[in-house]
């Protein structure tokens, strides 16, 4: 069993909203039943990073979720920006290859707040048919494998990856080391435009040490207690 605060912070809340006034509005409407708040693509775009220094600013943690995929001295001071906002966890894309994320890796390990570095190996929506049409053979399994070994070897501090795939990682990789797992969905949940999803319990079980969970909160008539709900799965879960 895991302690409630550790459940807690194991639980990613995705703001996917447009506006920092929605996304207030959420944070709100959780309370204290999360911690962690993912700022991605679309609210970032719209808002710019003054959301992200909001949420810091309110106590509450923040993913930032842009997925940095540029040449090494980019993405560096990508992260560097990211640190002085004071993000807890921001991603990177694991295909921008070893010498990006080594910058990325660096860069954070040497900012001063430190975030954790996540390396992106293949996204949730992408089936093996999406990845053998844009030219990656095998199987999703064997990609997730090969770039979670060469992010590891680079030093980013964890993963982001399908529960589907997290046993494997750690069966190759070890222990040591974040698999944050989007494509969550409570048992009765719609799958959306997610190709991989799993339960809470069953992310947790296979490995994942934290779970990004939006359309299932968000959309929920009270997304507190769709919250406390799934930190309550997080806590029954066996790891």
């Amino acid at each position: 069993m895991l302690a409630q605060s550790q459940s807690k912070d194991r639980l990613i809340v995705a703001l996917d909203v447009p506006s920092a006034r929605q996304a207030r509005q959420i944070v709100q409407s959780i309370g204290d039943a999360a911690t962690t708040f993912k700022v991605g693509k679309q609210l970032f775009t719209a808002e710019g990073p003054q959301v992200v220094r909001d949420l810091v600013s309110s106590g509450r943690k923040v993913f930032l979720d842009l997925k940095f995929h540029d040449i090494p001295n980019t993405v560096a001071g990508a992260v560097r920006s990211a640190a002085e906002l004071g993000v807890t966890m921001l991603t990177v894309h694991a295909s921008g290859g070893s010498k990006m994320l080594k910058a990325g890796a660096d860069a954070a390990a040497q900012s001063a707040a430190k975030p954790m570095v996540l390396a992106v190996t293949v996204l949730t929506s992408l089936s093996e048919a999406d990845l053998q049409e844009i030219g990656v053979p095998g199987t999703v399994l064997s990609q997730v494998l090969r770039l979670g070994a060469l992010a590891r070897a680079a030093g980013c501090g964890g993963l982001v990856a399908s529960a589907h795939e997290a046993r494997e990682l750690r069966r190759e990789l070890g222990e040591g080391f974040a698999i944050v797992t989007p494509g969550v969905r409570p048992a009765g949940s719609a799958a959306g435009d997610q190709a991989r999803v799993v339960t809470p319990r069953d992310a947790i079980a296979a490995g994942a040490t934290h779970l990004v969970v939006g359309r299932p909160i968000l959309e929920a008539p009270d997304p507190a207690q769709a919250a406390a709900a799934i930190v309550a799965d997080i806590e029954s879960a066996v790891v």
